[in-house]
């Protein structure tokens, strides 16, 4: 049985699935305003289940302050940063450059915690920025005129937008890297990191500045696409990388869940009934195969 793969695999489905989920919502609602509110729910999901079955008691009072630092940036920058990004580029251009977090993850490593950087992992690091770039530039026929394919806004700022969600999310599991290795429960960190986002995305909109203001009112619609996109996006997919990473090998679990991006493009063909772009199809694959060659480096 192959259960550590069908679980990463699950995960990028998970999060491939969750991320189209939320197109709607965060243009209805802004994505500061969005992101309060998944925020909201995924901290009450994730502070329920650990309250349930545990794991409050595996992190000490030296290591919150690491935790709430790693919430700030990974999440509450990352996270915003990456819904920003689906509302200029939409959710493929999203997910392809949110990708690049595993490079940059290597790299960080590299720098800050003296991590081995071999040859393969740099020619994987230069191959996932060819297949990014490649998905981006060649990713859309003239003929597709779904508004999931439309750039809002100057290209440069949403590609920089993404590359800074990307940076975000590494920078954070960094951060909280020493904490996991240490033993604390990794729902218990992801409860506490979740809600330090959104307890400053609360004070965040309580500012009297419109871009921070729900865009709309929320109704059973909206509500129902952010309990799916939580659900799938921050607790089920969490839920099988943890299973995946805990019981396989970490090369194998980060280069099927990083195929997130190839998922993507038959859902969206499904949903918008138009064909993505050949490029978008081999830009994807070759961000795929870049970071396996990361892990295995």
């Amino acid at each position: 049985m192959y259960l550590v793969e069908i679980a990463a695999l699950s995960a990028a489905t998970c999060w491939a699935i969750g991320g189209i989920v939320s197109v709607m919502p965060v243009e209805r609602l802004g994505t500061i305003g969005f992101n309060r509110v998944r925020m909201l729910i995924v901290f009450a999901m994730l502070g329920t289940y650990v309250s349930i079955f545990g794991g409050w008691e595996t992190i000490q009072k030296d290591q919150i302050a690491e935790i709430l630092l790693s919430g700030l940036i990974g999440i509450l920058l990352g996270d915003t940063a990456l819904f920003a990004t689906m509302n200029r580029l939409g959710p493929r251009r999203t997910a392809i450059l949110f990708s690049t977090n595993a490079p940059m993850s290597t790299l960080l490593g590299w720098i800050f915690l003296g991590e081995a950087l071999s040859p393969t992992a740099l020619l994987g690091t230069l191959i996932v920025i060819a297949g990014v770039i490649l998905a981006i530039v060649y990713g859309k026929r003239r003929d597709q005129m779904h508004k999931w394919e439309e750039i809002k806004g100057p290209l440069v700022i949403g590609v920089g937008i993404g590359l800074l969600a990307a940076l975000g999310q590494s920078v954070g599991s960094l951060i909280a890297k020493p904490v996991m290795a240490a033993g604390a429960d990794p729902f218990a960190v992801s409860a506490m990191r979740v809600g330090i986002t959104a307890l400053g995305l609360v004070i965040l909109c309580s500012a009297p500045v419109q871009a921070f203001k729900l865009r709309t009112k929320l109704n059973k619609t909206i509500i129902a696409h952010i309990l799916v996109s939580g659900f799938l996006g921050m607790f089920l997919g969490m839920t099988l990388i943890l299973y995946a990473l805990a019981k396989g090998d970490v090369g194998i679990v980060a280069t099927l869940s990083a195929t997130t991006p190839v998922i993507m493009l038959p859902i969206m063909w499904i949903r918008t009934k138009e064909r993505p772009a050949i490029g978008a199809w081999i830009g994807s694959l070759i961000v795929v195969f870049g970071t396996g060659l990361i892990f295995l480096g």
